[in-house]
């Protein structure tokens, strides 16, 4: 995907916040300190442009994304950081809660987990309400350099009999720090957008082939 334009546009925290328009989005959820703002910047090429908290579990809002003046990535709430008050949980419940049961738009969610460990109890509970809703889910295992490439295939099994990862939603292994997993990720991306009639691919870089 060739990124000629992504802005921040909004950090909504309630439902009127959100921007109008037909543009389709996906959102990204994960548990705190999993690589998400990571995950944004590398996929855009824009380092920088998704901070990283200095208070893992601190962000309240719903941020947009606006790329290519096409569609939207919508970086959600990170979920699981124990110091977080059961008032502010509360009130980030409300918020996803309309979000995901009420945003037309949303064609999708990306859910991030940390490909070293096995999916947490928040991990579980997430893809689990996310299916609930019956929405597409692409599972993105990050920080896969972290782990011997021989174990890969190993590390991705136990993520999907854990959350039991339904047959059509795909986990992929993803690394911030050597891009590996990003034309992947966005191919499946693409396909959470957009339907076969209204996919156009014709901005898309060919694929390169990861080692």
């Amino acid at each position: 995907m060739k990124i000629s334009n992504a802005e921040l546009i909004i950090s909504a925290a309630k439902k009127f916040q959100f921007p109008e328009g037909p543009f389709p989005e996906v959102a990204l959820s994960g548990r705190s300190n999993v690589g998400k703002s990571s995950f944004i910047n590398t996929l855009l090429t824009r380092k920088g442009l998704a901070r990283t908290s200095q208070q893992p579990g601190k962000t309240q809002t719903l941020n947009f994304y606006f790329i290519n003046r096409r569609f939207h990535f919508v970086d959600v709430p990170g979920y699981g950081y124990a110091k977080v008050s059961k008032s502010e949980r509360a009130a980030w419940g409300r918020v996803m809660e309309t979000y995901i049961s009420t945003r037309e738009q949303l064609k999708g969610v990306v859910l991030l987990i940390d490909a070293r460990h096995k999916p947490t109890e928040d991990d579980l509970k997430m893809y689990d309400w996310l299916k609930y809703h019956d929405l597409s889910v692409l599972i993105v295992a990050t920080k896969a350099d972290k782990i011997p490439k021989g174990k890969w295939d190993k590390h991705v099994k136990i993520i999907k009999e854990d959350l039991q990862v339904e047959e059509e939603d795909t986990v992929i292994l993803f690394s911030s720090e050597t891009s590996y997993g990003k034309d992947r990720a966005w191919k499946e991306i693409n396909a959470l957008l957009y339907s076969d009639k209204e996919r156009d691919l014709s901005d898309e870089e060919e694929p390169a082939k990861e080692e």
